[in-house]
């Protein structure tokens, strides 16, 4: 039973040529069951293309999920239309007076940026305080999850000499969290960033464990026990020829950005895709997790949030 989308979203196209389950609206209000509510806040500029990455890796998880698209209200997307917005994406205003089971954060192509410097960041902080409460479980996903451990534990990106950029062995740190369930002690993850998170910062914090991460590329999954949320550090959800769009884009505009480590052929071509079963795993234990622990009445999770924090502390 997979996500639940609109007639009309673009990517239900591509969902179709993959043969990715999905159901509509219409559909799902036939099946008497309760859909889990996730939001996808999405911050990248291509936002059809993102939320088509997204929905790929959630509509391989076996029930029915609710998606609720949000954009920043305090930043003008310059690369997707209005209309598409207008049409299924929502504001933060549109959504605050509810609560959901589980929140996508996704990343942004602004690295180099100060977190108090970026436009939209009074109203993300904003975003991230009321989830604590309102949201069951929190997923963030590269600079979505360096923002939110700036925003929460005041740690600090670090800048690269050189854009991190390929693909890369993540190593697991323990077999046994439901988050990686059923991974290989090895497995494949693009990265694509010009900062990083130190692994001896983050062993400072209280109550945060790495779940995964390798010498070259840093940490890579994270999950907090207290709040019962997901950092993912680099980018699992892309699609075989993601890479391959940015080192395009990157030369287009000059950057120095070498070719992505581990990921082309000698023709020059992508690879064959080889992270995407540990990418459906990943979103699947996420959900599974979520499924698991989520209170029936949606209503019960601002008080579930205290209580696992309070166990935990």
């Amino acid at each position: 039973m997979p996500v639940i989308i609109s007639e009309n979203l673009p990517a239900r196209k591509t969902l179709d040529d993959e043969r990715v389950p999905y159901i509509t609206a219409g559909s799902a209000l036939r099946q008497d069951i309760r859909p889990l509510e996730v939001i996808l806040l999405n911050l990248m500029p291509d936002k059809i293309q993102t939320e088509t990455q997204i929905l790929r890796a959630l509509g391989s998880t076996p029930l029915q999920i609710n998606i609720h698209l949000m954009h920043m209200a305090t930043h003008k997307s310059k690369n997707t239309a209005a209309d598409h917005l207008k049409s299924f994406y929502k504001s933060f205003a549109e959504i605050s007076a509810h609560k959901y089971d589980g929140i996508i954060i996704t990343g942004a192509p602004i690295a180099h940026l100060p977190y108090e410097d970026v436009d939209f960041w009074g109203e993300l902080k904003g975003i991230m305080d009321w989830a604590d409460s309102e949201v069951f479980s929190n997923f963030f996903i590269c600079w979505g999850a360096k923002a939110a451990l700036y925003h929460r534990y005041k740690l600090q990106k670090h800048e690269m000499q050189q854009k991190l950029f390929g693909l890369y062995v993540q190593k697991l740190t323990t077999l046994f969290h439901p988050l990686v369930n059923g991974f290989d002690a090895q497995f494949k993850m693009p990265v694509s960033c010009y900062t990083q998170i130190l692994q001896s910062e983050l062993d400072a914090l209280d109550g945060i464990e790495t779940l995964a991460g390798s010498d070259e590329s840093g940490p890579a999954l994270l999950f907090e026990e207290g709040r019962g949320d997901v950092y993912l550090l680099h980018h699992p959800e892309y699609d075989r020829h993601a890479l391959m769009r940015e080192y395009v884009r990157d030369q287009g505009a000059g950057l120095d950005t070498a070719a992505p480590k581990n990921y082309l052929s000698d023709a020059g071509e992508p690879l064959p895709i080889s992270w995407r079963s540990h990418r459906h795993l990943l979103f699947a234990n996420w959900i599974n997790y979520i499924y698991q622990n989520t209170p029936f009445d949606r209503g019960e999770i601002s008080q579930h949030r205290r209580k696992r924090k309070s166990e935990v502390i």
